[in-house]
């Protein structure tokens, strides 16, 4: 996606944070159909295997659940590379994410997670104690880090005025739940139209199943109303700058549950997609039903939710992860590290199974 024009280009931030890129590995075809999505996977696959042959890196550091991340892992892998892993042990039950990110870790050799219960969850799937440390989530301190934009240099470069009340909006194409993304998008949008008074900042989905039907609901809806407007990537300056200034976050992302507590701000998560995941008391859960989603609005903006947000804390950590993730990285030794054992939990088994 970082090379895609539709999803803003953002390989630029990384060159613009003077960071060399070594190669520019394009897998994205032009269809977001199932079909579409494993062939991407399998041309990640083959350029990643060529691409690491050739840079040939001590060690492989992913983030998340990404399919283009399995890829990663799967490369390095068979090519005898070890693997860092950060944000493992999580769940997302309504998205394939969620076996992907599970069978990274198993290709992973040095586990970086963002809270004690993604740790147990490692090494129930048998990765070694030792080998796993909990760090806290990257979003808290990409929050700390950044330096914020003003709120009138930030609205002229949107394009987009804030309003008394304001929603970020991202939706993502579910990849395991019934109902189509089409149909979850649509309710989504039919619940925002009863709520004309809130400004809307939409940004655009993953590049999943159904990403782009998504995307075109978004810019339809945008086009016949006012105080709304759609963006690509908001990129990381904007986006932190664009959080403490809206109401709450509205859709199925994790940045929702990572990040969001972090400003005591509300987060309504509509649907199964982040199910499983460690959340603050300031994440409204609600089913991908207009009705549901409206009562949540309804609820974001109570006196008495907007009171308990006051005390909210973020689960994942204080904005240390980085620098903890570094030291870790530095220190840990890689001899003989490729070579993994599968760590036996002790537990009885029943005598009927």
């Amino acid at each position: 996606m970082h090379l895609s024009s539709e999803f803003g280009m953002t390989y630029r931030e990384i060159e613009s944070d003077g960071l060399p890129i070594e190669q520019k590995i394009e897998i994205l075809l032009g269809a977001d159909s199932a079909v579409s999505v494993g062939k991407a996977m399998g041309l990640a696959l083959i350029s990643f295997s060529e691409a690491l042959d050739r840079i040939k890196p001590d060690l492989i550091v992913l983030l998340g659940d990404r399919f283009e991340i399995f890829a990663v892992a799967a490369a390095s892998l068979v090519l005898r590379i070890p693997v860092a892993h950060i944000h493992g042990g999580e769940l997302t039950e309504g998205a394939f994410d969620d076996a992907l990110r599970h069978s990274v870790s198993k290709m992973s050799h040095l586990h970086l997670v963002a809270a004690p219960e993604y740790k147990k969850r490692l090494i129930q799937l048998g990765e070694r104690p030792e080998n796993v440390f909990v760090v806290g989530g990257l979003g808290v301190d990409g929050i700390k880090r950044v330096k914020s934009m003003a709120k009138p240099e930030l609205e002229h470069s949107m394009n987009y005025v804030f309003a008394e009340k304001n929603l970020l909006v991202t939706f993502h194409p579910t990849t395991l739940e019934a109902d189509s993304p089409e149909v979850q998008i649509i309710e989504l949008l039919s619940a925002l139209d009863s709520f004309p008074e809130i400004g809307l900042i939409f940004t655009s989905p993953n590049a999943d199943t159904g990403g782009r039907s998504t995307i075109r609901r978004i810019e339809e809806f945008v086009a016949q109303r006012k105080n709304s407007v759609f963006i690509s990537s908001l990129g990381q300056t904007r986006y932190f700058s664009c959080l403490p200034l809206v109401d709450g976050m509205l859709g199925n992302s994790s940045s929702g549950l990572l990040e969001m507590p972090t400003y005591q701000k509300g987060t309504i998560n509509i649907g199964e997609r982040q199910t499983g995941r460690l959340k603050a008391q300031s994440v409204i859960d609600c089913p991908p039903n207009r009705e549901e989603i409206k009562r949540s609005i309804t609820k974001l903006y109570s006196g008495e939710f907007q009171n308990m947000l006051k005390s909210v804390k973020n689960p994942y950590g204080d904005g240390e992860a980085t620098r903890k993730i570094f030291d870790i990285i530095r220190e840990f030794p890689l001899n003989g590290i490729i070579s993994k054992k599968f760590q036996d939990l002790d537990f009885t088994m029943p005598v009927n199974a």
